[in-house]
This record gives C-alpha cells, structure tokens and sequence, in this order.
C-alpha cells in the first residue's frame, strides 16, 4: 500500500481503530477486566486522534494563499497536539478506574474468547502503525508518524494487558488486574508528553535535523574553492516541509547574471539533496564590508 500523500492513510487509521474499538469493548464486557477497559479506552483516542488526523492533513494540503504565503503545513501540529491531550487525559481516566479495582479487585470472567478478541486488536494496530509510520518517514508527515507511534504504543500496552490477564488466571491474583492498568495509564502518559514535546518543537520553528544540515554545508563546500561565502543559513521544518535561506557572498566583479547562475545551481542541489525543500538565497558582494554585518543570522551546525 503506498500512496502520494498523507491524508489516504488517515481514513486507514480510522477503519482500524473503529474495528479495535469494538473488539476490545467487547473484550472487556465478556472478561470484566480494568485493563482490557484501559486498552478499549486508548483505541477510543485512536479514533478522535484519526479523525483530528484526517481533519489536519485535509487543511494542511490547501494551497498558499495571499494570508498564507508559506502554506498551511503547520495545521498538522494542532492533530499532534490534540493527540497528546487526549492521550494524557486516557490516561488519568484509567490510573482513576484501577486505583478504585485496587480496594475491590473483581473476578475476571470468559478470558480465553477475551484474549482473542484483544489479540486480533492487536494484530490491526500493529499492522496499520507499521504502515503508518513508513508512509509518515517518506512523506516527512508528523501527523502519521505521531499515530504509528501512538498506535505502537497501543500495541505494546494490549501486550501488557494480556499477559497481566494470563498471570491473574495462573495466579488467581485479582489485583494484578489494576496494576497492570496503572502501567498502561504511566506508559500512556509518557507517550503524550513526547507527542507533546514535539509538537511544540515544530510550533517554535525548530531547524533541520543534523543530519540535513550536514547535507547543506557539504553542498557549500563545493563552491567555496572558487572564492565564494555562505552564512546565515537557517532551516526550519513546518509539518512536511522545509525551509532554508542563506547568503551568497561572490566577487564584486561578477554580473547579475553569474551570481544568478550561481545562487540556481547551489538551490538546485540542495533541493536534489533535500526533495521538496523550499529554498531561498540571498546574493551578496564579497568585497561591502556591509555583507559580513548580518553574521549574528547564522544557524550553522556549530550554534
């Protein structure tokens, strides 16, 4: 499965976490359990999370616009964090039900056709999160990636769950029930804070990883044998795209028409290294004492 943008896998997202939602519901109604509860819960954030998704993704494809002029891109990060505060509050709703278990442990009941129910589950979470979080790397979509994220965590929590339930069986200990509920909910919890944290991230214009900026500066490095300067390069990511700008620093000497040349070639390789890349260079005189006063812009790796 492979399309060319990110708002397909969304309506995916959807089918899945309708489907686990109503497995383990039903798990839950035939065993009883607090911690089948807790995992029927977190797929009720999978879907509001998908269908924030689907709304975010949906906006964030709109072309710029005269009040927009960069686009709409950053509208996947009110998905992210809609995600994140969801995920934190599933996540004190179920700690609230399991402490209540925990002064009144309660029976489990039908657990093997409960097991199952969770294991088919978690076999669609884990298969859509791995899909999810491909399409997510290639398209550079936090939207996808924060849902295979969320989707895997689900699946190692259903993991949890059952092997709490298998433990009650064998053990007859009631109360392991809760605890592992209150796992889930800690688990859960991290989880969101590190959506959270990177939403935030990409709401404050956080600059290219180092990897990418690497990439840029060895592009650099080929011109520079031939006299010519950058600095004031800075980069920063705005949902699935990237920005870069920078000053290009050439012989007073040259025409409009080389330094032109020069600056399309330079934006060329790094749009090649960096596909989809919005890049802008500004063309600058060596020998204006002028052209050196604006080094306090550089981002360079070394800030």
């Amino acid at each position: 499965m492979s399309f060319q943008t990110a708002r397909p896998y969304t309506l995916l997202s959807i089918g899945a976490a309708l489907m686990t939602i109503a497995l383990k519901t039903g798990a839950y109604f035939l065993t009883g359990s607090v911690g089948l509860l807790s995992d029927a819960l977190e797929s009720g954030i999978n879907l509001v999370a998908a269908l924030a998704a689907f709304w975010a993704l949906s906006f964030a494809a709109t072309p710029a616009d005269e009040d927009h002029p960069f686009g709409h891109n950053k509208a996947e990060y009110f998905s992210s964090g809609l995600e994140s505060i969801l995920i934190v509050v599933a996540a004190i709703g179920i700690a609230v039900v399991a402490v209540g278990r925990l002064s009144s442990p309660q029976p489990l009941e039908q657990l093997g056709v409960g097991l199952f129910l969770t294991l088919i589950a978690t076999a669609i979470n884990g298969g859509v999160a791995w899909i999810l979080l491909r399409a997510g790397k290639r398209l550079r979509s936090i939207t996808l990636r924060a849902d295979a994220h969320h989707l895997f965590t689900d699946v190692w929590t259903s993991g949890g769950v059952i092997l709490g339930i298998l433990l009650v069986k064998l053990t007859g200990w009631l109360i392991l029930d809760p605890i592992i509920a209150l796992c889930v909910a800690a688990s859960i919890l991290v989880s969101g804070a590190k959506l959270l944290q990177e939403t935030g991230a990409g709401l404050l214009d956080t600059s290219l990883p180092l990897e990418e900026r690497d990439r840029i500066t060895n592009i650099f490095s080929r011109y520079e044998p031939q006299g010519i300067h950058f600095h004031a390069l800075r980069t920063r990511v705005s949902g699935s795209r990237r920005f870069v700008t920078f000053h290009v620093l050439v012989p007073g000497s040259w025409t409009v028409q080389q330094g032109h040349d020069l600056c399309e070639d330079v934006e060329e390789a790094i749009v090649e290294a960096l596909p989809g890349a919005n890049v802008v260079s500004h063309m600058e005189p060596l020998e204006d004492p002028k052209s050196w006063t604006d080094l306090e812009l550089d981002r360079s790796i070394d800030r």
